[in-house]
Order: structure tokens, then sequence, then C-alpha cells
């Protein structure tokens, strides 16, 4: 992998697509006010600020789908989920396009 390569993305339409699928993970990096104010079903909340100490946690097995609000935080954390041998994508537009799409948000 190269300095500069860029991370996969996903649209909207796509990850919902893919939710059911054992194969996908969503992880949420936004604060957790955040996230219980609106996040995609069966995401998992790691704050970008945490992701370093968590990557243990997270299961290898399963490509990685991070979130946030718009796409920033979430390119940040594919990076580093990339340099620690993940696979990853990120939701192109995050929750904004996920709302847009008029797909379903869960509320806690």
């Amino acid at each position: 992998m190269g300095l500069f390569s860029r991370t996969p993305s996903t649209d909207a339409a796509g990850l919902s697509e893919r939710l059911g699928s054992r194969n996908v993970l969503v992880v949420d990096v936004r604060q957790p006010g955040e996230w219980r104010s609106g996040h995609i079903r069966s995401s998992v909340n790691v704050p970008l600020t945490q992701l370093k100490g968590k990557l243990e946690t997270l299961p290898r097995d399963r490509t990685i789908v991070a979130v946030c609000a718009s796409g920033h935080r979430s390119a940040v954390a594919a990076r580093t989920f990339r340099r620690a041998g993940f696979e990853v994508e990120n939701l192109k537009g995050g929750m904004h396009a996920w709302s847009r799409a008029g797909l379903p948000v869960k509320r806690r």
C-alpha cells in the first residue's frame, strides 16, 4: 500500500444493501452523544479519539465501514484501520448522506 493510496468508499445505498451481511461491521467514530442522537442499526460506536486503543477489540474477519457525520472523521479512521491491517471502507457523506437517502436511523 502506498503512502497516498486511497481508502475504498461506499455510498449509503450500497451499505444499506450489505447491512444484513455478516461480512460487514459499521464502526461509527462520532462522539457518544452524536451516536445516540441517530446511528445506523447494528453499528458500534468507537469515537475517533479512542480508536487506536480499541483496534484489538474489533474483528479482523469482516470489512469495517467507517462512519461519521460527514465523512471527514471516518476518512481519518479508515486510514488508521488500513495501517493496522483491516479491510476498510469509508461511508461517503457519512450520516448526512445516509439520512438524505431516507435510510433508517436508530436513536437511543
